[in-house]
């Protein structure tokens, strides 16, 4: 079965829009994205230049989020 981590999107980007504040939730949901990305990455080309944006960066506190590389 297909994990659509629309929670994780769901607290990311109600963060991003000062909705919620950024906390553990935040930042965890962060890091599974950036997994999921790193997955997506690895299957396939196609998600070769795909990358957070700078504000999720920025959200994240560490300035570069490990998906971003």
């Amino acid at each position: 079965m297909l994990a659509t981590h629309t929670d994780e999107i769901r607290v990311v980007q109600e963060s991003l829009r000062g909705r919620r504040p950024v906390d553990e939730a935040t930042l965890a949901s962060v890091d599974v994205l950036g997994e999921r990305l790193e997955q997506l990455k690895r299957a396939s080309g196609l998600f070769a230049g795909v990358m957070f944006s700078e504000h999720v960066k920025h959200l994240a506190g560490r300035g570069v989020v490990s998906a971003a590389g």
